[in-house]
């Protein structure tokens, strides 16, 4: 039996950067890596969301409460929340200058296809020009920095797998795979993309970048698959399963993405991208069947819930195959998914049924039923 991988040790990662901006930290990857950060570090995180429908601080100040006098650096909070809209292009640059960061991870996206499909406008103004602003207010704060820190700057663009468009039966997604989004979000996740890369070789801005495939875990707005499959199934309700079920994705824990995170914010190949894969692959119904078998034998008064699946009609362009190839991660950066999909989505579960209470407070704020997104009707 091989041994798990263990996770990085956040200091020497970081190696004297103590002041690390986040953007999209009150979101579900970013606030899973705002986490680690204070927890494991001694460094003060800029949080810099426009805290949308989707952003929560709740995991965030667990954290912080967890902490106690930890949570206070020399300065003061090491926790700095910059309520900021990437789109606006002067609170960007000033967020920045009082950041004064060592250190950017760019999170900050509208992320749900279903939603880039009914309004695709927001996700070309958050990500794409967003991007932009962000890549001209780190550059000029970089290009002002003192030798020794602009020396060990870096800015990390985190994006998706699915700008790589769809694959068939066999072969997986690399760094070497030509971009082919098909849909809204996709396609400006890939713009984005491209741009972080052109301020790197047209500016010679330090940057690195990552696509991941599917995250999971605790703290995801419930609008993605696995939570809105467990509240569904938790509430007795049909749960929607698109088209035949048989898309297939590559999931990977939230916390094991962190690590990889991690590892290549602070020691990629500077101008080199990363793919971020669980090796986790599984269609959809295995996904939701799954889930329906872990609330079997926590629910089992309700049980069998697999006889809510109810096949609704596909969404317009889904993608049918996501596969990663995560070698050059792994060979490069020794970074290895420290959790099974099977650990990984029972901790979930169970996660979720002991926080249908912040299911319901998220959902109400945002507006949001727990209703069938993504059929193009209203798409403006």
């Amino acid at each position: 039996m091989s041994t798990p991988a263990a996770a990085p040790n956040v200091p020497d990662l970081l190696a004297g950067r103590t002041r690390i901006l986040v953007t999209g930290g009150a979101g579900f990857i970013g606030g899973a890596l705002v986490r680690r950060l204070l927890r494991e570090s001694t460094a003060t995180v800029f949080d810099l969301d426009k805290m949308g429908y989707a952003s929560d601080l709740a995991g965030v100040e667990a954290e912080l409460a967890a902490l106690g006098p930890a949570a206070l650096g020399p300065a003061g909070p090491r926790h700095q929340l910059l309520r900021v809209d990437l789109t606006d292009g002067s609170a960007t640059a000033e967020a920045v200058r009082a950041a004064d960061p060592d250190l950017v991870l760019h999170l900050a996206a509208e992320s749900h296809v279903d939603r880039s499909i009914d309004g695709p406008g927001a996700f070309l103004e958050s990500n794409v020009l967003g991007t932009f602003h962000l890549l001209q207010a780190v550059r000029s704060h970089w290009e002002g920095l003192p030798p020794e820190r602009r020396e060990r700057f870096r800015l990390h663009h985190i994006s998706t797998d699915e700008v790589f468009g769809s694959l068939g039966a066999e072969g997986r997604f690399s760094e070497t795979t030509p971009y082919d989004p098909r849909s809204p979000y996709s396609a400006s996740k890939a713009a984005s993309d491209h741009l972080v890369s052109a301020w790197h070789h047209t500016y010679g801005l330090p940057v690195v970048l990552t696509n991941c495939s599917n995250n999971y875990g605790p703290w995801q707005f419930p609008e993605k698959l696995i939570p809105v499959v467990i509240l569904k199934a938790a509430a007795g309700e049909p749960i929607p399963l698109y088209g035949d079920g048989a898309n297939v994705r590559d999931w990977l824990y939230v916390d094991d993405h962190v690590d990889a995170l991690l590892l290549a914010a602070t020691s990629g190949e500077l101008g080199r991208s990363y793919c971020v894969g669980g090796h986790g692959e599984r269609t959809n119904r295995q996904v939701v069947e799954a889930i329906c078998s872990r609330l079997d034998a926590q629910r089992p008064a309700t049980a069998p819930h697999a006889q809510l699946i109810t096949r609704v009609t596909d969404r317009p362009g889904h993608d049918r195959r996501y596969a990663i190839d995560p070698s050059r991660i792994s060979t490069e950066l020794g970074w290895q998914p420290r959790h099974s999909f099977e650990d990984g989505l029972a901790a979930t579960v169970d996660w979720y049924l002991a926080h249908l209470d912040w299911c319901t407070q998220v959902r109400g704020r945002a507006g949001y039923g727990g209703g069938r997104l993504g059929t193009g009707t209203g798409a403006r």
